[in-house]
C-alpha cells in the first residue's frame, strides 16, 4: 500500500497534475497525526500489561461466548459516542487496544497465523460498528456537524435531540443484527468459550497488584479520555489531546524512543493515509467530484422521488471508496446529493438523515474510510481482500436496514 501510494504521487508530480508542495501537505494533516498517536498509544497498553488486565475483566464478565464479547465492545461504542466527537479517537484510541488485549489473550494472533480464532472476526466487527455509532449522533464524529450546516442550507433545522431520536432505533437494530450476520459471513473460529471467565480471574490474580506503568497508562488513558470529549471547549482537539498523551508515556518512561521507531505498523500507515488524503482533496479541487455530481443530477431529475432517492442515496454511498476522510466526503458530495433528491420531489429531511447516515456507514466500504480504519487495518487480523469483501456485503445491509426501518421510523416521528 505504502509503495502504491508512493509510485501515484510520484506520478502526480512528474506529470505536472499536483505540485511537489501540495502532495506533500497532507503529511501535516491533523487527522493522520492522530492515527499515528492512536497506533503508539495501543503499544502502551500492550507493553504495559494494561491493555491484557482490561482484557482479563471483559473475559470474566462476557466470555463465555464471542457474541457477549462482541457486544460488550459493542455497548463500549455506543456509551463513548455520543461525548467523544472524534470516531477515530473513539475507535482507534478507546476500543481498539482492548480488541487487541482480548485476541491476544485468546491466542489469535497474525504473527502465528491464528487471526481467525477470534480478531479478525472482533477486529471486522468493531471497525464496522465505529461507523455506525459515528451516524447516531451528531457529536459522534466531526463531519455531522457539517452535515447539520448544509442541510440548514436547503431548509432543514436538525437539533442534537431530533438527530439522535432519528438515529436510535436503526442504529440499535443494526448494532444488535451486525454481529448475527458476521456469524455467517465471517465468522470465528472460536464461538464458545465456557471456562474462559474462570481462566481470566486466575490470570487477574497472578498479575496481582497494577504496576506503576499500568497505573500511568490508566491516568493517561483517562487524561486522553477527558481530553476527546471536552477538550475542544478549551481549544485541544483530539489529535493535540494524542500527541501530549503520548509525551507523557515518553516522559516517564512507559514508552522509550525505540518504542516509537519499531511500531512499524504507524509509519506505513502514516504514508499511505497522507497521501490518500491529498488524492482525494484533488478530485474535489479539479472538480471532478462536481461534475459527477451534476451528471447524476440531470440523469435522475426526471426520475420517481423514491427511485431518485435510492439511486442518489446509493451512488452517494458508493462514492466513498474514492474518499480517505468522512469530512472530505460531505464536504464534496453532501449539497450536490441533496438537490438532486431534493428536484426529483423527495421529501428533504428524508433526504437528509438518508444522506446523513450513509456519510458515516459508507466508511465501512474500506481500510481508509475514515481514520479508525487504518489503526484496526494495520493490525493485519484481516486482509485486504477480506476486508473489502465483508465491508461491501454490510453496505448492502446497512442500504437495506437503514432505507426500510428508518425510512419508516423517520415517517413515524413526522419528520417527512
Amino acid at each position: 500500500m505504502g509503495a502504491m501510494c508512493l509510485s501515484g504521487a510520484c506520478m502526480c508530480v512528474l506529470t505536472d497534475t499536483i505540485p511537489l508542495a501540495q502532495v506533500l501537505s497532507s503529511f501535516g494533516s491533523s487527522i493522520v497525526w492522530l492515527i499515528v498517536s492512536a497506533f503508539l498509544l495501543a503499544r502502551g497498553f500492550i507493553k504495559t500489561g494494561l491493555g491484557s488486565r482490561i482484557a482479563y475483566h471483559f473475559i470474566t464478565f462476557l466470555g463465555k461466548s464471542t457474541l457477549g464479547l462482541s457486544y460488550g465492545l459493542i455497548l463500549t461504542e455506543v456509551l463513548f459516542a455520543p461525548v467523544t466527537p472524534s470516531n477515530t479517537a473513539r475507535g482507534a484510541g478507546i476500543v481498539y487496544p482492548i480488541i487487541i488485549g482480548l485476541s491476544k489473550e485468546y491466542g489469535s494472533s497474525p504473527e502465528d497465523g491464528t487471526q481467525k480464532r477470534i480478531g479478525a472476526f472482533l477486529v471486522k466487527l468493531l471497525y464496522q460498528v465505529n461507523t455506525i455509532t459515528s451516524a447516531m449522533f451528531i457529536t459522534a464524529t466531526a463531519g455531522n456537524p457539517l452535515i447539520v450546516s448544509l442541510a440548514a442550507g436547503q431548509g432543514v433545522e436538525i437539533t442534537w435531540g431530533m438527530w439522535a431520536l432519528a438515529c436510535i432505533v436503526p442504529g440499535v437494530i443494526n448494532l444488535i443484527c451486525l454481529p448475527l450476520l458476521f456469524y455467517v459471513i465471517y465468522p470465528p473460529q472460536l464461538k464458545k468459550t465456557p471456562e474462559a471467565p474462570e481462566f481470566a480471574r486466575k490470570k487477574l490474580d497472578s498479575l496481582g497488584s497494577m504496576s506503576t506503568d499500568e497505573i500511568l497508562m490508566l491516568v493517561v488513558f483517562a487524561f486522553l479520555l477527558i481530553l476527546w470529549v471536552f477538550g475542544s471547549q478549551i481549544g485541544i482537539d483530539a489529535t493535540t489531546a494524542g500527541l501530549c498523551g503520548l509525551l507523557i508515556l515518553l516522559i516517564t518512561g512507559v514508552l522509550k524512543w525505540d518504542d516509537i521507531i519499531k511500531e512499524k505498523s504507524a509509519w506505513d500507515t502514516f504514508i499511505w493515509m497522507a497521501i490518500l488524503i491529498m488524492l482525494s482533496s484533488k478530485l474535489s479541487a479539479y472538480g471532478v467530484t462536481d461534475w459527477f455530481g451534476q451528471y447524476m443530477k440531470a440523469a435522475v431529475s426526471d426520475f420517481h422521488w423514491l427511485t431518485a432517492m435510492i439511486v442518489m442515496g446509493s451512488l452517494y454511498y458508493y462514492a466513498h471508496y474514492f474518499f480517505a476522510s468522512m469530512t472530505a466526503h460531505i464536504s464534496a458530495l453532501y449539497v450536490t446529493f441533496i438537490m438532486a433528491c431534493i428536484s426529483a420531489g423527495s421529501p428533504v429531511v428524508l433526504a437528509a438523515f438518508f444522506l446523513g447516515a450513509a456519510s458515516s456507514l459508507s466508511a465501512g466500504l474500506t481500510h481508509y474510510g475514515t481514520g479508525s480504519g487504518p489503526v484496526y487495518f494495520g493490525s493485519n487480523y484481516v486482509s485486504l481482500a477480506d476486508w473489502w469483501r465483508v465491508g461491501f456485503i454490510v453496505s448492502v445491509f446497512n442500504i437495506l436496514l437503514w432505507g426500510t426501518v428508518g425510512t419508516f421510523w423517520w415517517q413515524f416521528l413526522g419528520y417527512w
